[in-house]
């Protein structure tokens, strides 16, 4: 039922969170597509507007856009972390939120279906589940996205908008996503591997994700946690998160015109890798193919979100790993740019901020 809720002279209906199957929303929910070519789909209250989405969507170049053809991103209030309970039972395809386990999953818990299980029948899938709008019961149990597999190699990506109250947030993770989704399809380019591979045989500073920081390590033949530098302070995008929490949420914020600002920092140089590293086929051969696909998905999710919003490369940082240093993080943008050129109406620009 809903409750009115009496906001000066105006009067709200708010209604209560109610938690529906992911395949339920996915098979009957109305699907377009940004004039670029993303196919996406809203539900429930989202809190999202429609300039802000549109805007964010229409960032995707359509060089992009065309090998995400199989995907449907769905903006929905909270994606659920777990299962729930036999869904089975459910007539209605609705749950009580009460009835949601409020304890995130743990290391080595058993994998949970649709996490990245294959399913050929959406309705084989009832643990993916979504709340219709956003409650302090539900967003315990909510994770920044989930994914489920439809027939015919179609993919469903569930974004949970009201797990991250900051556009920063919330672009950012549509544009991992999209990234993630590229580069599983098409791979990394010479032109943009090569020179980064490069920078990591210099020993340039940091990295862009742990997923970047853990693999270079290994191509290396460092271990995976090698122990970066003292810790900075943390970023916009785990600040508020510490333990289980994959993301979280801030202070709301519009989009605004493209830039990124870098903050110039001394070089702290790694020692130089040579030999057989820099062979393709050298005993870390794997791992540098890891390391390359994770450092050109960060680079293009970064590259996405400065043509989107305005914010200092600062805000990235994280408390796992040294952030990659400016100069580097330019260069790999600049490779990213000339492989994808923004769309009209978007501008790729690096704004560098000198020391006072």
């Amino acid at each position: 039922m809903a409750e009115t809720v009496h906001n000066g002279r105006v009067t709200q209906m708010v209604r209560p969170a109610r938690l529906v199957k992911a395949a339920q929303i996915a098979r009957d929910t109305e699907v377009r597509q940004s004039p670029n070519g993303v196919r996406f789909a809203t539900f429930g209250e989202t809190g999202l507007a429609d300039l802000d989405l549109d805007r964010m969507l229409q960032t995707v170049p359509t060089a992009i856009t065309a090998a995400l053809k199989a995907n449907t991103y769905y903006f929905v209030p909270l994606a659920m972390r777990e299962a729930v309970l036999d869904v089975e039972t459910q007539d209605s395809g609705l749950l009580d939120p009460a009835q949601l386990p409020q304890d995130p999953q743990r290391p080595g818990d058993p994998q949970l279906p649709g996490d990245h299980a294959r399913r050929e029948d959406p309705a084989s899938e009832p643990s993916a589940m979504v709340a219709s709008a956003y409650s302090e019961e539900l967003y315990d149990a909510a994770i920044c996205h989930r994914n489920l597999d439809l027939d015919q190699g179609r993919r469903a990506v569930f974004i949970s908008t009201r797990l991250m109250g900051d556009r920063f947030a919330l672009s950012f993770e549509f544009f991992i996503n999209v990234a993630h989704a590229f580069v599983e399809r098409s791979g990394v380019p010479a032109s943009f591997a090569d020179p980064v591979w490069r920078q990591a045989l210099r020993g340039v500073r940091g990295e862009t994700s742990i997923d970047a920081w853990e693999t270079r390590n290994l191509a290396f033949g460092r271990p995976a946690n090698a122990p970066p530098e003292p810790a900075p302070p943390l970023s916009r995008r785990n600040r508020a998160s510490m333990g289980d929490r994959p993301c979280a949420p801030a202070q709301q914020r519009s989009f605004a015109r493209a830039a990124e600002q870098f903050s110039r920092q001394p070089a702290l140089e790694e020692p130089a890798q040579t030999g057989a590293l820099a062979d393709s086929d050298g005993p870390h051969h794997n791992e540098r193919a890891l390391y390359l696909e994770a450092a050109f998905s960060d680079a293009l999710a970064i590259y996405l979100l400065s043509l989107a919003l305005d914010f200092d490369y600062s805000e990235l940082r994280e408390r796992e790993y040294p952030l990659l240093h400016p100069s580097a993080l330019a260069e790999r943008l600049r490779l990213v740019a000339d492989l994808f050129p923004p769309n009209p109406g978007y501008e790729f620009a690096l704004r560098y901020r000198r020391r006072a």
